[in-house]
């Protein structure tokens, strides 16, 4: 009974290191990225998609990013109030406005270092069809494990909140 005692405590020792590696690294990935391009991860995501699109509208970004509009509005403000992005008026529809890249915004996209979340598609698209459903089945058991399976995220591998209003990026 001892070894199984002591074989238990082992795992959740190893599970519990294995968490705070994944939160550590993207804590750290979201300090070198402030320091390299003066930005979040959050904010980094919008810059991408932004330079990838043409017309790019609040409500798309939203969409792209599985957040609310607000969440984005709070984003792209932080963009433009830095010269990062600029809102233009659509050329085809005036009632909306386009989200562009500013030339300050491409240099620093430029600067900044591959995204965490990148390197995570990249190794995943390598895995095998089962370890993919075996990881995602897993990831998805630790989110209920820790009660987080409603809560408001996107696809950005970043340690910080993403709803508006609370610690927006």
């Amino acid at each position: 009974m001892l070894a199984m005692t002591n074989k238990l405590h082992n795992r959740i020792d190893e599970s519990l290191i294995a968490l705070r590696r994944i939160l550590r690294t993207t804590e750290l990935y979201a300090r070198d990225l402030a320091q390299a391009a003066g930005v979040t991860p959050a904010q980094l995501r919008v810059m991408q998609i932004v330079d990838e699109v043409d017309n790019a509208t609040p409500k798309m970004l939203a969409n792209q990013m599985g957040v609310s509009q607000a969440t984005v509005t709070v984003l792209v403000d932080k963009l433009v109030m830095r010269g990062i992005v600029e809102r233009v008026p659509s050329e085809l529809d005036r009632r909306q406005v386009n989200v562009v890249i500013s030339d300050f915004g491409q240099n620093a996209l430029k600067e900044a270092p591959d995204a965490l979340q990148q390197r995570y598609v990249h190794a995943f698209a390598e895995l095998a069809d089962w370890e993919q459903a075996q990881l995602v089945s897993s990831l998805e058991r630790v989110a209920d494990m820790l009660d987080a399976k409603n809560t408001d995220v996107s696809p950005v591998l970043t340690a910080g909140e993403l709803r508006a209003g609370k610690n927006s990026e």
